[in-house]
């Protein structure tokens, strides 16, 4: 028997949300990366780590959240726990292997599309793992060739992902390219939905031993949104961001030697010079409030 499938059970909340989540991983990876190449004396492993960590959280709890208005009325939904979490280590590890590509290779045009392809078909693994760890009281079939074209668009979100990392510097721009990146994941998840179609094996919801959506997915979406937030106030706090980046670009050398290029004033000099002797520099005396007081001067001499 077909199975009905609603994948906006709750209208538009699902989906916005899922969206937004994307937007704001996109956003704080691109940022995370964009400190990464901008300042060198940066720990950069670190920074590329956090910003794929964040691009990975962003999708997979995309994914996660539109999932909870997935629905087959004529049967139950459960999750398989283990599956759940490994679609979630994926989504991190292949985005993070094309974040590292592109950020010691740069974004050359054989590296990025290297880079592109493998985290392209990492978040498609992602998705398709994830749909793995939904159990029914069925069989889900997918259409060959609506797979494929979600392949792709995962492909080309995660290459414009990638190029927008090392190319795009500003605040403003970086966050107008997250916005089209939540876009492009959106779309890729919600073609890769309208390839399912379900059989299910008769009437009743049946027995599983996976956990229900809610007692499983709403808890370990806490997780990852939390770490989101976080990784929100480290960026935030960043003085790349709060300075902007023509201010953090002047380092301290060039601060240095921007003193260096307008040295004081040579100080007054005193001492015996007329006779030959000792010259050095003069210090006022300064009196008890702090004003110097007045310098002796010899009185004008007079013709007898």
């Amino acid at each position: 028997m077909q199975g009905t499938i609603d994948g906006f059970r709750y209208g538009a909340v699902t989906p916005v949300a899922a969206y937004l989540m994307a937007c704001l991983g996109g956003a704080l990876g691109l940022r995370c990366i964009v400190r990464s190449l901008l300042n060198e004396e940066s720990w950069k492993p670190g920074w590329l780590a956090l910003g794929a960590a964040s691009i990975g959280c962003g999708i997979w709890t995309m994914h996660f959240i539109a999932m909870l208005g997935f629905q087959v009325e004529e049967t139950g939904i459960r999750y398989d726990t283990g599956l759940t979490l490994l679609s979630l280590a994926v989504a991190i590890v292949v985005v993070g292997i094309g974040v590292f590509i592109v950020g010691y290779r740069g974004a050359g045009k054989v590296t990025l599309g290297i880079a592109g392809v493998v985290t392209g078909l990492g978040i498609a693994a992602m998705h398709y793992l994830g749909m793995a760890a939904v159990e029914v009281n069925g069989d889900f079939l997918y259409d060959p060739l609506t797979v494929a074209v979600s392949v792709a668009i995962a492909i080309v979100a995660a290459t414009a992902a990638l190029w927008a990392a090392v190319t795009v510097r500003g605040f403003t721009t970086s966050l107008g390219a997250s916005l089209v990146m939540g876009v492009a994941v959106s779309g890729m998840h919600y073609t890769a939905m309208a390839a399912v179609s379900v059989h299910v094996h008769g009437k009743g919801n049946g027995s599983w031993t996976g956990e229900s959506p809610s007692s499983l997915l709403l808890p370990m979406l806490l997780g990852p949104t939390v770490f989101l937030l976080l990784a929100g106030v480290v960026v935030m706090f960043d003085p790349l961001l709060v300075l902007g980046d023509g201010e953090w670009n002047k380092s301290a050398p060039a601060r240095r030697t921007s003193v260096a290029d307008h040295p004081a004033a040579p100080a007054p000099q005193h001492g015996i010079a007329s006779f030959g002797g000792w010259v050095a520099p003069a210090r006022p005396r300064q009196d008890q409030y702090g004003t110097p007081a007045p310098q002796w001067a010899p009185p004008p001499s007079r013709e007898w």
